[in-house]
């Protein structure tokens, strides 16, 4: 179990990264792309990988470089805010 404080320290957007995250990870059995992550915030490539690189180093996910689809959330999934829908996802 994750630490209780540490789901605390992350964002609001950060939580929806890794919600998504998450989210995808169960549905699809394999976790996004960043190109799958850009599509559903309909941000831009470099902000994606910014984001990416950003919650590694916060600790929040692990990911192998250079291999496509290796981020996994690293929180437990009960500490993960709940998926919004909005304006930044073109499928609801």
């Amino acid at each position: 179990m994750s630490d209780p404080q540490q789901h605390r320290q992350f964002t609001e957007r950060q939580g929806q990264y890794l919600a998504f995250i998450a989210m995808y990870t169960l549905v699809n059995r394999q976790p996004p792309a960043e190109s799958d992550i850009q599509a559903f915030f309909g941000v831009s490539p470099p902000a994606v990988h910014s984001m990416i690189v950003q919650l590694d180093r916060l600790g929040f996910i692990a990911r192998t470089p250079g291999r496509a689809r290796s981020i996994h959330v690293l929180l437990d999934p009960d500490d993960l805010p709940r998926l919004r829908p909005g304006s930044h996802n073109p499928y609801l």
